[in-house]
């Protein structure tokens, strides 16, 4: 069993210590693999729809043709066999059967705010960069429209919710946590967001009063981004232990963060200030933004000068070789 499947730009890296490359040449946008499934993968392509191996890498057949581009892919936390897939331009499909079949659950491009939806490099269309399912209800979804709106459904894509009075709208990614369910992170070209109830509504950049929890007197609440200096935000992960241990990757602008050449960083909060986290680290210097995810135990980095792990989120420590035809903008990291 590989412990790792790493997205490039042009290839996927099965492995861990040591890689094996698949999918030379094809242009990728996303992974999503399962330990409860660890031989099956799938990787959103621009050109060739959704990949997908049940053999650890060995072969490839494609699971879904849809769209110009698949562009998100996740495993319900609930069921190994349940499969979302976002899509340009932007729509949602489910799998039941662990990717036979896929079905679009419609009405994502009849919603209000579809008409302001505009991907920048590309203004004529847009995409479904992330979804997420709530840790503790499995018709809860929560789906990233890049660039435009965050949406959510309460049935499994039945009917959707619009986008929120302060939600971000050029969001990246999106994480949940099994022990604080009702939570939301965000990781946007328009800043860091945080949601105590399920997307409804959400900690803004502007200060707030609130009442101190004794006597009642009017204080300052801290801005959720105080600390974090560079706020066009890519990747958000939560500690598996802790759901006030957050990290994010982060750079001055779109153009910084998706070079081999820019210059990004990590930041990390225990629910106060971010300070940044580069222990371990290349770079800020011909970084380009990481991809982050966790496993059972820690954090993970996938950067284009190599994969980090972090048991906290402070200090980084580099899994296996790295050579230097893999300097390329990381992807997609998914850890089985």
């Amino acid at each position: 069993m590989s412990p790792y499947y790493a997205a490039l730009s042009d290839r996927l890296l099965v492995g861990g210590g040591e890689w094996t490359e698949r999918l030379v040449g094809e242009t990728l946008e996303c992974v999503a693999a399962d330990p409860r499934a660890p031989d099956r993968a799938l990787v959103g392509t621009v050109d060739s729809g959704l990949q997908r191996t049940i053999d650890g890498g060995e072969t490839w057949t494609t699971a879904l043709d849809a769209g110009d581009r698949v562009t998100s892919v996740t495993v319900s936390p609930h069921d190994p066999a349940v499969l979302w897939a976002g899509t340009e331009p932007s729509a949602v499909y489910r799998s039941t059967n662990g990717g036979e079949i896929w079905t679009e659950r419609e009405g994502l491009a009849d919603l209000d705010s579809a008409s302001r939806w505009s991907f920048p490099p590309r203004p004529h269309t847009h995409h479904v960069r992330w979804i997420a399912v709530a840790p503790d209800d499995p018709d809860q979804l929560y789906v990233a429209v890049e660039a435009g709106a965050f949406v959510r459904s309460e049935d499994g894509g039945e009917t959707w919710l619009d986008h929120p009075d302060g939600g971000r709208r050029d969001n990246h990614t999106l994480a949940t946590h099994p022990d604080a369910p009702d939570r939301v992170y965000a990781a946007a070209g328009d800043g860091y967001a945080l949601s105590t109830d399920r997307g409804e509504t959400w900690d803004s950049v502007e200060r707030r009063s609130t009442k101190e929890a004794s006597g009642g007197q009017p204080r300052a609440r801290t801005d959720p981004q105080d600390g974090l200096d560079h706020r066009y935000v890519w990747s958000v992960a939560v500690h598996p232990d802790d759901p006030e241990t957050v990290v994010v990757s982060a750079a001055a602008g779109a153009r910084s963060a998706h070079s081999t050449t820019g210059e990004s960083y990590v930041y990390r909060t225990t629910g106060k200030d971010w300070e940044r986290a580069m222990d371990g680290l290349p770079g800020p210097d011909r970084l380009a933004r990481a991809v982050l995810a966790t496993d059972a135990e820690a954090f993970l980095a996938l950067t284009n000068r190599g994969l980090f792990r972090s048991a906290a989120g402070d200090s980084w420590s580099r899994l296996g070789s790295w050579p230097d035809a893999f300097d390329q903008v990381p992807r997609g990291l998914a850890v089985v």
